[in-house]
């Protein structure tokens, strides 16, 4: 009997209960926070099979695969934000996986009276989704200044320790942290041209703007309510307007510290240089002055030699001769040291007269101009010359 049967047949009766039951045990189990229009909260842990089934999902809906989005399904918005993931239908807001503590914090003490029409969002007279949004929104760009305002007071402070002009070395801690100041700020200038780029592709398509409106389609005096007046979708592309600035402001913000750390390490390699030059013109002129007594020493190498001549019976050539290797040496190390300054040291810059009157007349000027140029030009042939 079992081998007269189709393939098809037989295909069809492999999985066993077993399988089954293996499978469901295995599937994942979401912890959910239920908020309602008034702000009421519950919790319950659900199956992702359970779950998509009963908001009328498929499963790719709940794999949340992007770490930054915002769409639209089956009149369910599914945004992500990073770690917060949310579902928002027309009656109610659901949290995934909240056990944060962080975000915990949020969802108890803000979120629901937030939701309830009780705290500062501008939607509050608009439909549920519409609150939802905002206070996610909220939420995110919060958390990202929040992390701006830690970093820009560390920021400075090491900046300032490190500019300082009187520091012959730089500090290696201070440096340390500078880098891990400098990572944390390039995270969040990313993060927050994710958050905006997220913003922005849903600004430019009108129809993603009208199907965030969950209300407009399911409840039908909201919209005759927006016919006659309030439309909907301007009121959300004004909403996602006010969040896509206040994330541009929040990156210009970042880029103005990151351009304030690039000045700063400028300075710093310029103070490291200019102390560096001090000490080799130190040396070199230390050197000079060691060439300048090895050259005038050679007469006290000559006398003292083992050999007799007539001169070392006389008491005055001693002083003679030590005064003449003191003399030269001075005066051969001040031409070095003069001879080190005239090219080292910036030139100085060419007399300008005078601006003459206004009342001398215009061929006066015209050989004013050329005796200038004629002065000029021989003073830079002058110049080129030395």
């Amino acid at each position: 009997g079992l081998c007269s049967l189709p393939a098809g047949k037989l295909y069809q009766h492999a999985p066993t209960e077993a399988s089954q039951a293996t499978l469901a045990s295995v599937s994942p189990v979401f912890a959910v926070m239920k908020f309602d229009k008034e702000g009421n909260t519950t919790y319950f842990e659900k199956k992702k099979t359970e779950l998509y089934q009963e908001l009328g999902l498929q499963a790719r809906d709940l794999r949340f695969q992007h770490v930054m989005s915002i769409a639209t399904r089956n009149n369910r918005i599914i945004m992500r934000m990073e770690f917060l993931k949310a579902v928002i239908t027309p009656e109610f807001l659901l949290i995934l996986d909240y056990r944060n503590l962080s975000l915990e914090h949020w969802l108890l003490n803000e979120l629901a009276s937030q939701l309830a029409g009780e705290g500062q969002l501008v939607t509050y007279s608009l439909p549920f989704e519409f609150r939802a949004i905002e206070a996610i929104l909220q939420y995110w760009i919060s958390k990202l200044q929040g992390r701006l305002n830690t970093l820009q007071p560390q920021i400075l402070e090491t900046l300032e320790a490190l500019v300082d002009p009187k520091l012959l070395s730089v500090d290696r801690s201070k440096l340390h942290i500078l880098l891990q100041n400098g990572k944390s700020l390039s995270e969040l200038e990313t993060d927050v041209k994710v958050f905006k780029e997220t913003i922005l592709e849903i600004l430019d398509e009108e129809e993603v703007i009208e199907e965030l409106c969950l209300s407009k389609w399911t409840d039908p005096q909201v919209f005759e309510e927006s016919t006659s007046g309030i439309d909907h979708a301007e009121e959300m592309e004004l909403l996602l307007e006010n969040y896509y600035r206040q994330a541009e402001d929040l990156l210009n913000e970042a880029r103005e510290l990151r351009v304030l750390i690039d000045d700063s390490e400028s300075i710093i390699f310029i103070n490291l240089d200019s102390h560096r030059n001090v000490m080799m013109r130190l040396n070199l002129q230390l050197t000079m002055g060691t060439f300048s007594v090895s050259l005038f020493g050679l007469i006290g190498v000559a006398f003292g030699m083992n050999l007799e001549s007539s001169l070392e019976e006389d008491p005055r050539i001693f002083w003679l001769v030590t005064g003449i290797m003191f003399l030269g040496s001075g005066l051969i190390w001040r031409r070095l040291l003069s001879f080190l300054g005239r090219h080292l040291d910036p030139p100085l810059p060419p007399h300008v007269p005078a601006v003459l009157k206004k009342s001398q007349p215009a061929a006066g000027r015209v050989e004013i101009k050329t005796s200038l140029k004629g002065e000029t030009f021989g003073l830079s042939r002058s110049t080129l010359t030395n």
